[in-house]
């Protein structure tokens, strides 16, 4: 803009602002301007030769707004003295003038036809990274895998398959209960992450046990990107702004609800995490939890909630009446029937006590089971390995199939296994038996028997001599000290210095140099004198993690272990660190003592023995020896020998401790190594008989139904297709460079991305003003903490498609064009239309769509050239236009562009129609099919809830009737000019 051509009065709208409305000139002097803009009560000081500006001049028959609010029509613009003067019509058709400096100044210039014509020309870049922003996120948001993809996890079936189905359901109510090392955390994370990216879930309450609060923290931010706020009592006395020592006000007359204006903590952030112990200790904070609302509830470790028909722990009841609350339930369990049928019941009940209300009548409907498990052993003894095969389905087999399908869905599975695949026709069949499981929809359990991947286990014992007189002298000491001798050499001074454990543990350490050691031994104080020993004494690298610590110190000891470069070697840990942990990086594994409980043992075990373990696990046990056996030794023999729980899962080692605990106690105690022998002898004989009947009533129906192999592979292909998929970095690159971000290549595969010093945006979204450093490679992301794992769905990526989807950013662009065919001058309009429907996002009616972006480029003549000139190839044609030679082309064309903008809006009027038919059809085929499948199995299965038929029922209501009110709008136009 020259200094001649403006004057005061005159409005201009700011590029780079337009938020601030229609600015007024207010002052010029020199080479600067000064713009005031009313509607947001700022000013602007611009140089005159870069003024980000465009000049506003409306034309006859725009609509325009006096400063008053009256509406008016412009009928002629006369220009006095470098202003523009409007004479316009009211709407009851009389005439009034308006000097331009009386405009409204609240006007938004957001639509591409009005930005356009008011001189907001974005780069023909822009325009081209805006479609191509539309499209991606149709084409990711359409995905049957949406919400999967974008977590930092292996690509494992059997999780992505469980994900998949609960993730899928409406305010889903399962029992998680996949055997110990399996991802329970993993699938709890990714159902919850599906469900609040598809908009099934907004607000999510999860409650676990003390021990595992930071580690849920960390890992959903770490793994998931969900920000969890973390609410104690110190916390909620904050939000609540009172102090630690203030009084509690009362409680609400009903004692249900907070008092009316109180401050809920609970609704201080969508996504809340706090203990069990939390809840059920302060009846005020439990009322606060169930006054807000909550899509979904998440209770790890559930088998801590104690319930039987006497009566009920309070962090059971606490979770009982959430649970009553929320509208959807996830709990997990790596035990769900080891400590009984009752207490198996007990977690059934909480996901509905309408269904599981009686516990005999739920013995005796497992029970009914038994012949449908029978039959479904059948058909996978007879299923084909070739899916080319085909036969006749055995009779006897269809005889059977009688008790449980009707006849036109057993003959269309002899037709299918007739002439066109046995097996997929026993696939089929399979699926349909499966689906009337009783307990198989919301009980979902994976074994390792059933899942690749775990490692070999293999036992080291050592036997460290003592003295006859000290093993004499520990012999008369209680069990307890005898399992745990810490006490007996307490006594003759620093029991670390006496104790030929802690020598033995040195050695081992120093042998193993450079590989991670994890100790577990059962006291903290003992774990802090090995600490201190190794540490001080032989400057080995150690961290100690203990109940005396605190959350965040215990949480620092593990990241310490865990640091592959600097971190310790050795971690040692007291009874707190067998539960809940993960370290499977490391693969050696230090039984400092034994405990008495058999699933405490393995839950030691399943510290390093998870999914994902790369090598074989090496368990160190060391005990004493001297003439007699020691009561270490003879535990390390039941273990080995009896149970055989060292190296292999042992799944009946409660049942044999409980058996057997009598004479384990007493053959412990024993002089002679006679009673262990029988001991060993007789429960061998039972783990033996139990392992069998184990294996023979093993749910294979529960197990079938929570991970079906062939629907989990495909999850699977189609994830890692998109892992392989180039077009993300390629995408992301030119936004970036769109919006001033800087990056930089730290490594194949990995940026690392900083704020610019002159960004479109500050601060960007997902970016943090310290930088970030990323990785498009999910094994990389997998090995290494410190870099983002950037995926269609990480917040940067989300957030940028929002960015420059859901704003005016490249809505309009002019640019040149040099192709032989068109004449010199040729003028053309290229423009993009979206089916537009204001639909809830759980309805997710972008699915069903199959076109919402449409495109149209055409010529004055009429001629439409898109299908010519795809996006790609004009793209590479183009070339850019000055800013100031733009605004000169589009008010010299504006006439000609309008028409051309009608053509094209009337051109494309028709394909609403025809897209919004598809996606109605869409609709009918997916919802409506799932409708008539979840009535036909609430006949047979009556764990299909009544709200859920109706929630889906509603949803295709709504979506048929949202689609009836959507409307194509023009989201973007491009001015090209032939040369």
């Amino acid at each position: 803009m020259s200094q001649a051509a403006v004057t005061v009065g005159q409005r201009y709208v700011s590029d780079t602002e337009p938020e601030l409305g229609l600015g007024v000139v207010l002052q010029i002097d020199g080479g600067a301007v000064d713009i005031g803009f009313p509607a947001a009560g700022q000013r602007r000081t611009y140089s005159l030769s870069e003024a980000p500006l465009s000049r506003v001049r409306y034309t006859p028959g725009e609509r325009i707004k006096h400063q008053d609010g009256q509406a008016v029509v412009v009928a002629e613009v006369i220009e006095q003295g470098g202003c523009l003067l409007y004479q316009t019509l009211t709407e009851d058709g009389q005439a009034r003038a308006i000097p331009e400096f009386e405009l409204d100044s609240f006007v938004q210039f957001s639509k591409p036809r009005e930005r356009l014509f008011a001189g907001q020309i974005d780069k023909s870049n822009h325009f081209s990274l805006r479609y191509h922003s539309r499209v991606l996120r149709h084409r990711v948001e359409a995905e049957s895998t949406f919400g999967l993809g974008g977590a930092r996890v292996s690509l494992l079936p059997h999780q992505l398959y469980i994900a998949s189905q609960v993730a899928s359901r409406y305010a889903p109510r399962v029992l998680l209960a996949d055997e110990v090392g399996l991802g329970k955390t993993i699938e709890a994370g990714l159902i919850l992450h599906r469900q609040l990216l598809t908009g099934r879930s907004k607000r999510a309450l999860v409650l676990v046990p003390d021990s595992l609060l930071h580690q849920w923290l960390v890992e959903m931010l770490r793994r998931f990107n969900l920000a969890f706020t973390l609410l104690d009592e110190e916390r909620c006395l904050s939000l609540e702004g009172r102090d630690v020592d203030g009084e509690e006000p009362e409680l609400s007359p009903e004692g249900a609800e907070p008092a009316e204006g109180e401050i809920n903590p609970f609704e201080s952030a969508q996504l809340v995490l706090c203990s069990q112990s939390f809840i059920a200790g302060s009846e005020r904070r439990l009322q606060q939890a169930l006054a807000a609302d909550w899509d979904l509830l998440l209770v790890d470790e559930a088998h801590h909630l104690l319930w039987s028909a006497e009566g009920a722990s309070a962090e059971y009841l606490a979770v009982e009446q959430l649970a009553r609350r929320a509208r959807g339930l996830l709990l997990l369990t790596a035990t769900p029937e080891q400590l009984g049928l009752e207490s198996h019941f007990a977690r059934l009940r909480l996901l509905d006590p309408d269904r599981y209300y009686d516990l005999a009548a739920f013995i005796a409907e497992q029970k009914s089971y038994q012949p449908l498990s029978e039959l479904v052993e059948q058909l996978l003894e007879r299923r084909p390995v070739s899916p080319e095969e085909m036969a006749e389905l055995p009779e006897n087999v269809t005889g059977e199939l009688a008790q449980f399908l009707d006849a036109q869905s057993i003959e269309r599975a002899a037709c299918q296994a007739r002439d066109t695949s046995l097996q997929g026709a026993i696939d089929d069949l399979i699926d349909i038996l499966l689906d009337r499981h009783g307990t198989g929809r919301v009980l979902l359990r994976n074994t390792r028997h059933g899942v690749a991947g775990f490692p070999e286990r293999e036992l080291h014992r050592y036997e460290i001599p003592i003295s006859d007189e000290d093993a004499e002298a520990l012999a008369a000491e209680p069990l307890r000290v005898q399992l745990h001798p810490e006490a007996f050499w307490q006594t003759k001074g620093d029991w670390w210095l006496h104790d030929p454990r802690v020598l033995w543990l040195r050695d081992l350490v120093k042998e193993k140099r450079g590989q991670k050691i994890l100790v577990i031994c059962a006291d903290g104080d003992t774990a802090q004198s090995l600490e201190l020993y190794l540490r001080l004494r032989h400057g080995v690298a150690c961290a100690v993690f203990h109940e005396g610590m605190n959350l965040i110190a215990r949480d620092r000891a593990a990241a310490y272990f865990a640091d592959s470069e600097e971190g310790a070697q050795v971690l040692i840990a007291s009874e707190i660190g067998s539960e809940g942990r993960n370290f499977q990086f490391a693969q050696d594994l230090v039984l400092f003592d034994l405990p008495l409980n058999p699933d405490l043992l393995e839950q030691r075990i399943g510290r390093l023995d998870r999914i994902g373990q790369a090598g074989r696990i090496h368990l160190h046990v060391p005990t004493y020896w001297a003439s007699r056996a020691s009561a270490q030794e003879k535990l390390a023999r039941w273990y080995h020998e009896g149970v055989n729980a060292f190296e292999h899962t042992c799944a009946i080692g409660h049942a044999a401790y409980v058996e057997f605990e009598d004479r384990l106690l007493e053959a412990l105690s024993a002089d002679e190594d006679e009673p262990m022998d029988v001991l060993i002898e007789r429960t061998a004989a039972y783990a033996q008989t139990l392992n069998a009947e184990l294996q023979a009533g093993r749910d294979k129906l529960l197990e079938l139904n929570s991970c079906r192999p062939g629907k989990a592979e495909a999850i699977v292909d189609k994830l890692a297709t998109q892992d392989n998929d180039s077009e993300l970095p390629e995408y992301l690159m030119r936004a970036l460079d769109s919006f001033n971000v800087d990056y930089e290549r730290h490594s194949e595969n990995s940026w690392v991305l900083h704020p610019g010093e002159h960004m479109r945006v500050d601060p960007y979204p997902g970016l943090p003003e310290s930088g970030l450093t990323v990785t498009f490679d999910r094994e990389q992301a997998l090995s290494r903490d410190d870099m983002s794992f950037l995926t269609w769905e990480h917040p940067l990526v989300r957030g940028t498609l929002e960015l420059i989807a859901d704003t005016e950013f490249g809505n309009t662009a002019v640019a040149t064009l040099k192709l032989p065919p068109l004449k010199p001058g040729t003028l053309m309009v290229e423009t993009v239309f979206c089916l537009y429907s204001p639909a809830p996002a759980h309805l997710q009616l972008g699915r069903y769509i199959t076109q919402p972006v449409m495109r149209v480029l055409l010529d004055t003549q009429g001629k439409d050239f898109a299908a010519v000139l795809s996006p790609d190839k004009l793209d590479k044609l183009l070339q850019k236009v000055p800013r100031a030679s733009a605004q000169e082309l589009v008010r010299h064309s504006r006439e000609q562009l309008v028409s051309m903008l009608d053509a094209a809006e009337a051109k494309i009027a028709p394909l609403k129609l025809e897209q919004i038919a598809s996606a109605q059809r869409n609709l009918e085929q997916d919802i409506g099919r799932e409708v008539e499948r979840l009535r036909d199995l609430a006949r047979v299965n009556p764990n299909i809830r009544d709200e859920e038929i109706e929630h889906l029922e509603q949803r295709l209501a709504q979506s048929v009737e949202h689609l009836q009110h959507a409307s194509l709008k023009l989201d973007a136009v491009r001015v090209i000019i032939a040369v």
